[in-house]
């Protein structure tokens, strides 16, 4: 069983303290949701994890293996794959020609067949527009997209920056049913959101980052009950 584990990792952007002795830990299996306002350090740690940045000291590493010395196409590699805020979807290529592209470490060409039809059959809308340009699609369905492309890839962890971002709240809601079913389809997920209703809804546990520091940890359920959690990042 793999887990991925940050022990005392610190990450700087020339002088500016990014990440300050964070510590957490995503088991197999589980739904992890990464909580926090604006420059809290939520990016950072995906970015971090994914080989995009490097940490100044501390440890990041996924089952027995060393993330910090890795490529982030060894990552990619390994069964990390990072969906960045944004979507950064191919505007101008079909909805299956992006599909496709997130199989582009994969040799099998059946399996890369059966992982677009299986995100077909997640999402039927992009069944319905798999020969539209990307840059067409709403943003829900840009979003799908970005969800189909990391599954064609075979994620053992997918890390998810931001999926609702200028989203309508029932798009929302789909999404986080589309994760939700990724997830229980044997898929670990790390994920990055403002939207903490909506991830502490799917999560089974939950940080929360402040200026770079992890403030508070726990089960999604209890943090969703805090009233610090709830003052901050509920709205109520």
């Amino acid at each position: 069983m793999s887990t991925l584990t940050l022990e005392n990792v610190e990450l700087y952007y020339t002088r500016v303290h990014g990440l300050r002795s964070v510590r957490l830990a995503v088991r197999e299996g589980e739904i992890i949701s990464l909580l926090g306002n604006n420059a809290a350090g939520k990016t950072s740690t995906l970015s971090l994890i994914s080989g995009l940045v490097r940490a100044k000291s501390g440890s990041v590493r996924w089952g027995d293996r060393d993330l910090s010395k890795m490529q982030p196409w060894d990552v990619v590699g390994a069964g990390l794959l990072h969906i960045p805020e944004g979507r950064r979807i191919f505007s101008t290529m079909t909805v299956h020609e992006n599909l496709l592209l997130g199989g582009y470490l994969v040799k099998d060409q059946k399996l890369i067949a059966e992982r677009a039809a299986y995100a077909y059959e997640l999402m039927p809308r992009l069944a319905e527009r798999r020969a539209q340009q990307g840059g067409t699609l709403s943003g829900g369905e840009q979003q799908m997209l970005a969800l189909g492309r990391a599954l064609v890839g075979g994620p053992k962890l997918l890390l998810l920056d931001e999926p609702s971002m200028g989203l309508a709240p029932l798009i929302v809601k789909q999404v986080m049913d589309i994760i939700r079913e990724v997830n229980a389809q044997g898929t670990t997920i790390l994920l990055v959101e403002q939207n903490a209703r909506a991830a502490l809804k799917i999560a089974d546990r939950a940080y929360v980052l402040e200026s770079g520091r992890v403030t508070m940890q726990g089960p999604a359920a209890e943090l969703a009950a805090d009233p610090r959690v709830i003052e901050a990042y509920l709205g109520a």
